[in-house]
């Protein structure tokens, strides 16, 4: 069944690539049409791939194409008898009797390439599942996506002059953008949210909040009902993520939770915090360490697919991912890498992608800038937003608080593509794994 399948693919696909090579030879300002329409890789016979590599190689080096160039080409690199010599281009281009039709032969190669490439993925799968071995089933999973993905069109929505862009402009400007708020009240009267598509990295040293800002902000998110939240823990359990969240809620100690030492009223009052404001939110956790961000994009499309919209997708934290740094690839350019797939993401999925990372040991004692982040390479040039938490211990003493009332942090907003930067502040009660907004005393 599946070599009738190739085989009809192939015959019909010869026939278009013939005719699409013919006309292009013939007329090669048909190129500007189709040149974008089809791939190298569409062509299903190897000298068909010649010489649409040769074709393309003359136009985008604003040579002439045509029949005699074509022939030079290929005769300078000693391919010239590989696609048949002369009798076969004339033959090419002696059978197209027009080439109005260039543009339907570019969409029939296309068509059939992507047809003959989806049965080749089809087999790889088939030999993935025979003959894989696999740690576990995320890693089985990621594989045949990124088979799947291998094959998709990379295409744009295309070119589109400020005359044809003036209704979508318009009807843009008349609809109100898909905000979601975070559930602090400053930072989101400032910035209106966080937007579908955005990338958001939160980044600080150890212990100044991170994992609880994060938790308290899919949990604003999630009470919106907005779409489910996705939340990867690479480091904490999701006994301690649950813990943490019930702490914030109940003003008891996590450890004090973590340690079951409590009465039965105690209990009691865990269980009710969990029941009313826990159990019915639409976030889900994997607490699965070494995750890839392929396997990231695999579960968060099926999650789309299932729950209609996704409200936020968070990753605690980038850089303990596992990079697949390839080879010659610094850990630098193996994380940018991921910022950059994570941005994809978002934007594919229409969802905020927030992703923890670290400061290095430059920013532990002065204001954080964007070139303090650890491994950052390109991370910043991906990011949407870019924010520090930051313990400023002589803000702190400055404004007389005891350390017993919480570790005043300051949120800084470091890049804010569209929205600009800010400075916001909080009293971080670690004792409840809580942020509270604080107004410095002034702070104009």
């Amino acid at each position: 069944m599946t070599l009738t399948l190739t085989s009809g693919i192939d015959k019909g696909a010869l026939e278009a690539e013939a005719a699409l090579i013919g006309a292009v030879l013939l007329d090669s300002t048909v190129l500007d049409d189709v040149c974008d329409a089809v791939d190298v890789n569409d062509f299903s016979s190897e000298s068909h791939r010649l010489l649409w590599k040769g074709i393309m190689h003359l136009y985008n080096n604003d040579n002439p194409v045509d029949l005699v160039t074509v022939s030079e080409m290929l005769m300078k690199y000693k391919r010239f008898d590989d696609v048949g010599g002369m009798n076969y281009l004339t033959k090419l281009v002696n059978s197209v009797p027009t080439t109005a039709n260039a543009s339907y032969y570019a969409s029939v190669v296309r068509e059939k390439g992507l047809k003959r490439r989806g049965v080749e993925v089809a087999e790889q799968i088939k030999r993935l599942s025979l003959e894989g071995t696999f740690e576990n089933e995320s890693q089985y999973y990621a594989e045949v996506e990124r088979l799947i993905e291998s094959i998709r069109p990379q295409g744009g929505s295309g070119m589109k002059s400020l005359a044809e862009f003036r209704d979508d402009y318009f009807e843009y400007l008349n609809t109100q953008d898909d905000m979601i708020l975070t559930g602090f009240s400053k930072f989101d009267e400032w910035m209106g949210g966080l937007g579908r598509g955005w990338l958001y990295i939160l980044a600080g040293r150890p212990s100044v909040g991170k994992t609880a800002k994060m938790l308290q902000m899919a949990y604003g998110i999630a009470k919106q009902n907005v779409g489910q939240v996705l939340i990867w823990s690479q480091e904490m359990s999701r006994e301690q993520l649950v813990t943490r969240m019930l702490s914030s809620l109940t003003a008891l100690n996590p450890n004090y939770i973590r340690r079951k030492r409590f009465d039965d009223i105690t209990k009691k009052k865990i269980e009710k915090a969990y029941a009313e404001e826990l159990m019915n939110l639409p976030i889900s956790v994997d607490d699965a360490s070494g995750v890839s961000i392929d396997e990231v994009r695999a579960v968060a499309r099926r999650a789309k697919r299932r729950h209609g919209k996704i409200g936020a997708i968070i990753v605690d934290y980038l850089t303990i991912m596992d990079p697949q740094q390839a080879k010659g690839e610094t850990r630098s350019q193996a994380i940018g890498r991921i910022t950059r797939k994570a941005k994809q993401i978002a934007r594919e999925i229409d969802c905020p992608f927030i992703m923890l990372a670290q400061m290095n040991r430059e920013g532990a004692n002065d204001k954080p800038k964007l070139n303090h982040l650890r491994d950052s390479g390109e991370i910043e040039q991906d990011a949407d937003v870019v924010e520090f938490l930051w313990h400023d211990e002589r803000l702190q003493e400055e404004q007389r608080i005891p350390i017993t009332a919480g570790k005043l942090v300051t949120s800084i907003i470091a890049k804010g593509r569209d929205v600009g930067v800010a400075e916001f502040h909080y009293l971080f009660k670690g004792w409840m794994q809580r942020f509270v907004e604080y107004e410095v005393k002034g702070d104009e």
